[in-house]
């Protein structure tokens, strides 16, 4: 069925939405530069951007990221109808979550986007004026939307079709056949292995068991996208996608287990030495070696260039001395990906310099058997199952040879080089998690009775469900946009960013909706509800603050970026 003809199927009040949304998203990407260039023109002083400006206008400029954000996800609404209705495949479902999708954002763009719960962040913020924005809005494709998008009898019929199909991805996701076998597979591992055992491994605090860390491994998790001839799977990172996404639906910190293996092989196929290469990669593809990305210090945070871990090198080894924090599953880690300053009188990033640090498995009784090195727990909300450490480094040895690339100064250039790929990854995190609370609300809901019918059956619980979907599917797919943009080789900071932004905004949400649907027993720690919301929470802070990712992407708009 072609995209038009299923939008006009669902009902008889609906519109031809994808037609409007190609003419809408035309005229929001001129409104998207123009709000670029009243925003640049705020921030500038002769000629370049002044960081003093960008911090004073800091709304606008994160505004403009959310801006960006929208138009990236109107865009790849449209593409997803435009690609499922050339396959056959854009069906009633589908064309409801475009159209209420389609309808809302636009209306979001011109009443308000929540950055945060507390933040909206409206067009006047980017210096575009009331009656510009009033004539845009009453051209009549995005007029069209706004009245005819997300309205309640289509929110009535796509609640209708999921009640239908029961728990599970709303629509067709628009994979092929081999990423839609990969995926059966992987929810296959994660429902007979995770699933049932992932809230109480959350209630004890338990490290996930290694038995499904060795499972990963004969999935060929830890060697995803890691070339064939360093005995990876040399998939693509589209792939990588949907199993973080089906993995994190089961317990985010499954999910989680494969990034630690994708940073360090990103940074090591990046940027190591051939014998480097050799010597870890096809370590790390078959689970032999896990690795921990050791980069975060007390007094940093996100600002790595007052980085101060310092790496002195005496003869044939580095001396490391200072103090990390937030460091996800070192003590059961056999290599760290480990950030330091090699060079005190070089300020800023030029100083830093990466290490593979080899380092004993630990016991919670001895966490760090290695001289030199010694950790406390961190105690966490949620994304547990891995454990989080301070570590402490005094006189800690790591051969020289295990310099990133053999060449100090080029640490912060070799972290950077992963980014990409990391925040794609976690946008997939937050997908599936943003799923499994899609899922747990929908059959809480459909079995809960109140005043003698389900939830669901009473519309502001259904609107809660139908809007899970529809932000999933948007968040969905620009993080496929955004892998399949970097498996082509493009430069895709700005759309890993945006969907990093997007999906971690949308798995909070989905999660706190779930949990109201539960209502006081969703307070209740028995209820993996509860589990969900503390796992969400993090996705907004971890792989780049929200605040800190609305900066970059606005930077890189204000810099010309596209």
């Amino acid at each position: 069925m072609s995209s038009s003809a299923a939008l006009r199927a669902t009902s008889d009040e609906s519109i031809d939405a994808v037609a409007l949304g190609r003419t809408a998203t035309d005229l929001l990407e001129k409104l998207l530069a123009q709000a670029t260039s009243a925003v640049r023109a705020r921030v500038s002083e002769g000629g370049k951007l002044s960081a003093r400006l960008l911090e004073e206008e800091q709304r606008a400029a994160h505004g403009l990221a959310w801006l960006a954000t929208y138009v990236f996800g109107v865009r790849e609404l449209v593409h997803y109808a435009d690609r499922l209705s050339e396959d056959g495949r854009f069906g009633e479902t589908e064309a409801l979550l475009v159209q209420i999708g389609l309808g809302e954002y636009v209306a979001q763009i011109f009443g308000g986007i929540p950055m945060s719960q507390g933040e909206t962040v409206r067009l006047e913020d980017m210096f575009i004026d009331a009656d510009t924005a009033a004539d845009l809005r009453a051209h009549p494709a995005l007029a069209g939307l706004i009245a005819g998008g997300n309205t309640s009898a289509a929110r009535k019929v796509l609640a209708a079709r999921i009640r239908e199909a029961g728990p599970g991805t709303v629509g067709n996701a628009g994979l092929d056949e081999t990423m839609e076998a990969m995926r059966s597979e992987i929810n296959r591992f994660v429902e007979a292995e995770v699933a049932p055992h992932a809230h109480e491994w959350h209630l004890k605090n338990d490290y996930i068991p290694l038995e499904i860390i060795q499972g990963l491994a004969d999935l060929g998790v830890f060697g995803l996208t890691i070339p064939e001839e360093y005995g990876g799977l040399g998939l693509s990172k589209e792939a990588m996608c949907l199993v973080t996404e089906e993995l994190s639906r089961g317990y985010i910190g499954v999910g989680s287990l494969g990034t630690r293996s994708e940073i360090a092989a990103e940074l090591i196929l990046g940027g190591g030495t051939d014998a480097q290469k050799e010597k870890y990669l096809p370590k790390i593809a078959s689970g032999e070696i896990l690795p921990t990305a050791v980069f975060t210090e007390p007094n940093t945070g996100s600002d790595l260039a007052s980085l101060r871990t310092r790496a002195v090198k005496e003869g044939d080894v580095y001396k490391v001395s200072g103090n990390k924090t937030w460091i996800t599953h070192p003590v059961r880690a056999d290599l760290m990906t480990l950030l330091v300053r090699t060079n005190p009188a070089e300020p800023g990033y030029k100083g830093l310099s990466m290490l593979l640090a080899e380092k004993p498995r630990g016991t919670d009784a001895d966490p760090f058997p290695a001289p030199g090195m010694t950790g406390g727990e961190i105690e966490v909300l949620g994304y547990r199952g891995m454990k989080e450490y301070e570590i402490g480094f005094d006189g800690f040895e790591v051969p020289a040879s295990q310099l990133l690339g053999g060449e100090e100064g080029q640490g912060f250039k070799q972290l950077m080089n992963t980014f990409e790929a990391a925040r794609i990854q976690t946008a997939a995190r937050a997908v599936g998690v943003a799923q499994a609370a899609l899922e747990t609300g929908l059959r809480y809901a459909e079995e809960r009775i109140q005043f003698g019918k389900p939830l669901i059956a009473f519309p502001r619980v259904s609107d809660k469900i139908v809007m899970m979907a529809v932000e999933i599917a948007i968040a969905r797919q620009i993080t496929y946009f955004a892998a399949r943009a970097k498996d082509e080789g493009r430069r895709t900071d700005l759309e890993a960013g945006m969907s990093k932004l997007l999906g971690a905004r949308v798995a909070w949400a989905a999660a706190d909706n779930a949990l109201q649907i539960h209502g006081g027993n969703g307070f209740a720690l028995e209820y993996p509800v509860s589990r969900l919301l503390c796992d969400a929470r993090i996705l907004n802070i971890f792989e780049g603050a929200a605040e800190i990712q609305a900066q970059v992407i606005a930077r890189r708009l204000l810099e010309g970026g596209n």
